[in-house]
């Protein structure tokens, strides 16, 4: 048996430009962490040498590749020839919710059956994988950043390049700015799950032809551009304004990026001492993340008590491998 963990993200500037049909242009860049909330997968041979048992948020049952349907699997288990196999998913955090479940399934299969099958990839080779499954070959209307946070695992700042590679920068801070930005960070769950295609289709047509709207998104890659510079000074407080300032602007990208509840209970945040937030992901639900000095901590939880606070650390170990039974995997060679 084999078992991989991905880890979740969180991103909090510049998402958006990682969109192909904006960083072809003008070039783009995120900065963004992932957290100590996984998804893990397992697989290992099944006693219907030739078949499938998959099982996720459902159960499949499966005699060829061409009757799964799941297609992140059905696709990787294709270019990998992967048959004869029970597959499992778990993970930590319900998919929908803005902290980049998809990916990093993806990310995680694809290193799960490069190690089934005995193949390598760096952690940026597999980040190149996962966006050509998704993006290429299923054609989901994404970016790139999801998958390449994941894979590589840390706060990152992560640049889009015009002709389509992607450079990711580890950000090491000073050991006392690390430990307050991880506190100081706080995620309430709002209870609502979406779909982030049909926001996300309508945000790319609207930075490919409204000039306002490409502007913002201009001022949102200058905003993970400022943050980096910030953080490596030590100025943690800078993370509450620049996240503000970044949700005003991703608002007007599309329609249903927010909606009352979301407002309301953004404003509430703010009104007991959050000194800035976002909802994460492509919006419309999931989870909202706020910077909060410790001082305000606790008012703000009070003010928030009717949603799920998730307490979280970040993780800097991206995708890996946490259990391999060799002597299991290759039993039927035995």
């Amino acid at each position: 048996m084999i078992i991989t963990r991905t880890p979740f993200r969180i991103s909090f500037a510049g998402g958006g430009s990682d969109l192909k049909n904006y960083y072809e242009k003008f070039g783009g860049s995120v900065l963004s962490v992932t957290i100590n909330k996984y998804i893990y997968l397992s697989m290992h041979p099944f006693f219907e040498e030739d078949k499938y048992l998959l099982k996720y948020s459902k159960t499949e049952h499966a005699d060829t590749i061409n009757d799964i349907q799941h297609p992140i699997i059905k696709d990787v288990f294709d270019k990998y020839k992967i048959k004869g196999v029970d597959f499992n998913s778990s993970a930590d955090i319900p998919s929908g919710t803005g902290l980049a479940s998809s990916s990093a399934f993806t990310v995680g299969l694809i290193n799960l059956c490069n190690t089934y099958t005995d193949k390598y990839m760096n952690k940026e080779d597999i980040a190149a994988e996962a966006c050509r499954v998704e993006i290429d070959d299923l054609k989901e209307p994404i970016g790139k950043q999801d998958q390449y946070a994941c894979a590589c695992g840390g706060l990152n700042f992560i640049e889009f390049n015009k002709d389509g590679s992607v450079d990711v920068e580890k950000l090491y801070l000073q050991s006392d700015a690390y430990h307050v930005l991880e506190k100081n960070l706080l995620m309430f769950y709002t209870g609502q799950t979406r779909a982030a295609g049909s926001i996300l289709a309508e945000q790319k047509k609207n930075t490919t032809d409204d000039e306002a709207k490409i502007n913002n998104l201009h001022k949102m890659v200058q905003l993970s551009k400022d943050l980096k510079s910030e953080l490596l000074k030590g100025n943690t407080n800078a993370m509450g304004e620049i996240l503000h300032t970044g949700w005003n602007y991703k608002k007007e990208l599309a329609n249903g990026i927010s909606n009352p509840d979301i407002d309301y209970y953004y404003d509430l945040a703010i009104q007991n001492g959050a000194l800035g937030g976002k909802l994460l992901g492509a919006g419309g639900g999931g989870f909202l993340l706020f910077y909060v000095e410790e001082q305000h901590r606790s008012r703000v939880r009070k003010a928030l008590s009717d949603l799920k606070e998730i307490d979280f650390k970040f993780d800097n170990k991206g995708t890996n491998v946490v259990y391999y039974n060799k002597v299991n995997l290759y039993r039927r060679a035995i």
